[in-house]
């Protein structure tokens, strides 16, 4: 399933007029060269200074079999004159030396730069995927792995700055290497000029037209590569319940399976690679003998002189050497190319829920929730709302009841935006939600998930996440009234304990305990609670349930509850069944009318509802047949 996700997501169309991104986000390019030549306008002036760097740096290279053919000229030509040898070869010797320390300085120079520049230029990458990524709707991050994201943002953002160090340190060169080289050549012998120069570009043109036709391979590689990192990352996050399930061997299997996927894509990837490495090694061979040969034939029938002919020989190796490099190197470029691809097209993703470009940051004052008219289906298979309409006034309590799949959670993930409804208005204090902002409206709404995440942080930056401007006797003041100081105070390291990856340091209710310590420090004027004390002993819960009740004291609450006696005391219950409100009112006449939660309330075991009811619903419940 979640395959099938990811696939439709990378898939998605990316025309104009359908590509809309957060206001929040930054406008990256939907495509892998636009989105390199994006950063890289970004860092110009630097890959500028770097380019003219390398070029000084190829050029003095590449002049250095010149340098040496004027060295062993002057020597030819002095042969009998040894007093004076070192009179005739000083000037070639000072270019050679001028070459040879302006190669090392200009080169080193180019390197300084790139040492420099190349880390802030990724970590801005970086800092820009993850902006995009974080407006993402809540439907695609729960159909992606956290892991392979992370993974894909990581190789994007160094895939950009390899393909800019190739381009600047790598092929930019081997053309200043070509330029220079042939030119020569040619004035040495220009037919030797031509059939070397004439080799390299069809050399270069046909590894060129090799290695493009194995980015794909390249670019289903690196998918391969970021599944298995996006498994690894899910199965070490759930390591303690492989243990406890006696799975550790079922998941290395599992991981095998994905390695053995990943394997046979990078052996095709590599298979493609080395059957242009071998085309490369051979054609550079035989033109490295046949050059030799052709060069030895002129010196010998007096075309060219000795000096000319060592000239010749090293400037012809030199080019054949570097067109091999070259094509070894679109391979990697591509690799590259196809790193930044597959995060660009997984990441750089339409966002499916935005701000409009009127919304307001609405304060809210009353709490007043309304549903008008709501239509809702999470696909055209699975519809849950239709027409529904409730209105829960300010500050009023309402507890939500009913089976698993009745809809009481999407009521609540439409009420913090989730999701958007096909139709119909979801309003706060008279004001449509998606006129307000995202930002706004989870400032303002506090929510205590049945199983808490907590950042792998101090326990006191958990808590002080609610507020975080907040003081740290705010902290452990709102620690108090949740039940959590006594508990944390013994801890060795008191409130900068760190609590381990999404809290696996501390017990259940322990977790929860530090969450509702965050809701409380936040103190938003809506509070939404799904199962909140389920992981609470009965003791810590009556006194936490005494500080929620605190807590909910001019508030609008909505508590989503398969414990029935834990809403017994709110304000109004709303019973739902397949997505509809069957029953509205308080404990007290919902149980008078010896309906449907009249019915459930006999049916909980252990004070909890069951699952689901074997092959009924709530419908069959109110009319009593059951």
């Amino acid at each position: 399933m979640i395959r099938r996700d990811r696939r439709s997501l990378i898939k998605r169309p990316r025309s104009s007029q359908s590509f809309q991104r957060a206001a929040n986000a930054p406008n990256l390019p939907p495509t892998p060269f636009m989105f390199i030549c994006y950063f890289v306008n970004q860092f110009r002036w630097w890959y500028v200074a770097m380019a003219l760097l390398e070029i000084v740096h190829a050029t003095c290279g590449i002049m250095l079999p010149y340098a040496i053919g004027g060295i062993i000229r002057s020597v030819t030509q002095r042969a009998g004159d040894s007093k004076h040898i070192f009179d005739a070869v000083s000037q070639p010797v000072m270019l050679f030396i001028a070459l040879s320390v302006g190669e090392v300085v200009f080169g080193r120079s180019s390197g300084l730069l790139q040492t420099i520049r190349h880390p802030i230029h990724r970590q801005h990458i970086v800092r820009c995927l993850y902006a995009y990524l974080q407006q993402h709707s809540h439907r695609y991050l729960s159909s992606s792995f956290a892991g392979a994201l992370a993974h894909r943002i990581s190789e994007s953002s160094l895939g950009v700055t390899q393909t800019m160090q190739m381009l600047i340190t790598e092929f930019m060169p081997v053309i200043i290497v070509y330029t220079v080289a042939t030119t020569l050549l040619y004035r040495t012998y220009p037919p030797l000029a031509a059939f070397v120069g004439v080799w390299a570009v069809l050399f270069v043109s046909i590894s060129f037209w090799l290695a493009t036709r194995c980015r794909i391979y390249s670019r289903k590689a690196a998918a391969a590569r970021s599944e298995t990192t996006g498994i690894i990352v899910d199965t070490v996050t759930n390591i303690i319940s492989s243990r406890l399930f006696a799975r550790l061997g079922f998941e290395r299997r599992y991981l095998n399976e994905q390695l053995g996927r990943e394997l046979k894509e990078v052996r095709i990837s590599n298979w493609h690679s080395e059957r242009i490495r071998w085309f490369q090694f051979i054609s550079a061979a035989i033109l490295k003998i046949g050059t030799l040969y052709y060069s030895l034939s002129l010196w010998s029938q007096g075309k060219i002189a000795a000096a000319d002919f060592v000239v010749a020989t090293s400037l012809s190796l030199l080019i054949i050497s570097e067109a091999r490099n070259l094509s070894k190197r679109f391979l990697e470029f591509f690799e590259h190319i196809g790193n930044v691809a597959n995060g660009v097209f997984t990441i750089v993703q339409p966002h499916e829920l935005i701000d409009r470009e009127q919304a307001i940051a609405h304060s809210i004052t009353q709490g007043r929730i309304e549903f008008r008219g709501v239509n809702f289906n999470y696909s055209p298979e699975k519809k849950v709302f239709h027409n529904l309409c409730v209105t829960i006034p300010p500050g009023q309590r309402v507890g939500l009841v009913g089976f698993s799949g009745s809809g009481k959670s999407t009521f609540v993930n439409l009420i913090l935006r989730l999701f958007d409804p096909q139709s119909g208005q979801i309003l706060i204090d008279g004001v449509d939600i998606r006129d307000m902002t995202q930002d706004a409206l989870h400032a303002q709404i506090s929510l205590i998930p049945q199983d808490p995440s907590l950042f792998h942080r101090t326990l006191l930056e958990n808590i002080r996440y609610g507020r975080v401007e907040a003081s740290d006797e705010e902290v452990k003041e709102a620690a108090r009234k949740a039940y959590a100081h006594d508990f944390i105070v013994p801890m060795r390291e008191g409130y900068h304990s760190l609590v381990g990856e999404r809290g696996v340091k501390l017990s259940g209710g322990q977790r929860q305990r530090i969450a509702i310590a965050r809701v409380i420090l936040k103190d938003a004027p809506i509070l939404i609670l799904d199962e909140a004390t389920s992981s609470l002993d009965s003791i810590t819960e009556k006194a936490i349930q005494d500080t929620l009740d605190l807590a909910m004291h001019g508030k609008t609450v909505i508590v989503v509850a398969h414990r029935l006696s834990t809403i017994a005391h709110l304000d109004r219950i709303l019973v739902f069944d397949q997505g509809r409100i069957v029953e509205d009112g308080t404990h007290i006449k919902l149980l008078a009318r010896n309906g449907a939660y009249y019915r459930l309330w006999k049916m909980q075991a252990g004070g909890f509802l069951p699952v689901e009811a074997s092959n009924q619903n709530l419908s069959d419940l109110q009319t009593g047949s059951i």
